[in-house]
């Protein structure tokens, strides 16, 4: 359904993954296999300069490809067919050289790990971006005092920064997730019909080093035809980068419930109507992040619960793949694409969230009171006190100091000064400060590092 694609997709993601890319990834493969063969010796350099200019998917039906799959298995090898023909227009000698010791197999997979790669660069950036908008936040909001909540209810007071830099702790841990695969899964596929490289006979571990280079893919151990770990990996990867996005959708959405009201996305005209209520103000980037994200636990799931290929070469799984993990990466890129634009935008309400800071009159502080009375008389007296008067305000329906200035019990050890600076947000801060400094010089050091590796 492309008319909804802009609501689920990344505009700068899907180009990686249509048919055009798609093709043009396995091509890219057989490309390289040509330059690497023939700097072996493998193959004729004739050959391998008639097979390179013959690699570009705009050259191919794709409507014949399509046609062919069915019966062919496979994408490789209808791709193969018609690139030898291709070829052969130019060179038939050279034509036979199409494919050289490969089988379809390491062009599919290389194809998908080039496709990964180029992805994934675009998902670092927008993760990168929106990074940076959360630790803008993080640090101007450090001292902004809202309520925190726990089990949805009022808890404690804390800080929006410390909330926000909560967020961006979690999305640092998954970029470097992200940057670890580019060494770990995303490596050239390059075995031949068993692994072994047998069709190339001693030159089959020089083609492999050469081919990894032509493609600026690291070289694995060995082939990995039947072991996709390295697939489960970017899929399991991807799929908890999509449930912290959730997460913060969803939180932010909670923030911004009409009875709550801490937050809001920006207005603008035909932004988050409705088609009957004037009168609302939806938020849509945070609708479109839960819609993509939700969809990509069950198809992990998929993922990681296909039967292990058998032998050598699996059937079936292998093929469960090729629509799941595109899928799985775009919905995420989608979802992180969504909020990367919301958080630079979000409507921030500091007075709503000082209101909501009284909504219970003052029962937020009870375990600051407790705790600064515990000092004197004990934590479990302290707490039996402090209980016996939080519930006697909620019964009362008055304020906890008010309840607490009359019980001379606790008078004499909490001074009206005392319970001043105790019934202060800001004085019950802990260490959120120290903690949101910490996760900031985080983002700083990928800054760094990120310039570090732009200079090569």
């Amino acid at each position: 359904m492309p008319l909804l694609d802009a609501l689920f997709y990344s505009p700068r993601v899907e180009p990686f993954f249509s048919d055009v890319a798609t093709v043009q990834s396995i091509l890219d493969f057989e490309s390289a296999l040509a330059r690497a063969e023939s700097k072996a010796g493998i193959i004729p350099a004739p050959a391998a300069a008639a097979i390179v200019p013959s690699c570009r998917a705009e050259l191919f039906d794709l409507s014949a490809l399509a046609s062919a799959v069915p019966d062919s298995g496979n994408l490789a090898i209808p791709v193969v067919k018609q690139l030898t023909h291709l070829v052969a227009k130019q060179n038939s000698d050279a034509a036979r050289f199409v494919h050289w010791g490969a089988t379809s197999q390491d062009a599919i997979d290389t194809g998908l790990i080039l496709q990964l790669r180029a992805a994934s660069a675009a998902i670092l950036s927008d993760l990168d971006s929106l990074c940076d908008s959360f630790a803008s936040i993080a640090d101007t909001h450090r001292r902004t005092p809202i309520v925190a909540r726990t089990w949805l209810q009022q808890a404690l007071p804390t800080s929006f920064g410390f909330i926000v830099a909560g967020w961006l702790d979690a999305l640092l841990r998954h970029r470097s997730r992200l940057l670890a695969l580019s060494d770990r899964s995303l490596v050239l596929q390059f075995g031949g019909a068993v692994g072994t490289l047998a069709a190339l006979g001693s030159q089959g571990l020089t083609v492999a080093k050469l081919l990894a280079e032509e493609l600026a893919l690291p070289l694995p151990t060995a082939s990995w035809h039947s072991h996709r770990d390295r697939i489960a990996e970017v899929a399991a990867t991807f799929g908890i980068l999509s449930a912290t996005l959730n997460k913060i959708a969803n939180d932010l959405t909670l923030h911004m419930q009409t009875e709550v009201g801490e937050l809001s996305e920006p207005h603008a005209t035909g932004r988050g109507g409705s088609s009957t209520m004037p009168h609302k103000q939806n938020p849509v980037s945070c609708a479109a992040i839960l819609a993509a994200s939700g969809r990509v636990p069950g198809l992990v799931s998929s993922i990681l619960a296909a039967p292990p290929p058998a032998h050598q070469r699996g059937i079936g799984a292998w093929h469960a793949e090729w629509q799941t993990v595109p899928e799985i990466v775009r919905l995420t890129a989608g979802a992180l694409a969504h909020l990367a634009a919301l958080a630079p935008n979000l409507q921030i309400n500091i007075a709503r969230m000082r209101e909501n800071l009284n909504v219970t009159h003052g029962l937020i502080y009870g375990e600051a009171v407790s705790m600064a009375l515990a000092e004197r008389i004990g934590r479990t007296a302290a707490h039996q006190k402090i209980e016996a008067a939080c519930q006697s305000a909620a019964k009362s329906k008055r304020h906890l100091r008010e309840v607490l200035a009359t019980q001379p019990d606790i008078a004499t050890h909490l001074s009206a000064t005392d319970l001043d600076r105790l019934f202060d947000p800001l004085n019950y801060l802990g260490s959120s400060s120290a903690l949101i400094d910490s996760i900031l010089q985080a983002a700083r050091s990928r800054a760094k590092i990120q310039q570090f590796s732009a200079k090569g």
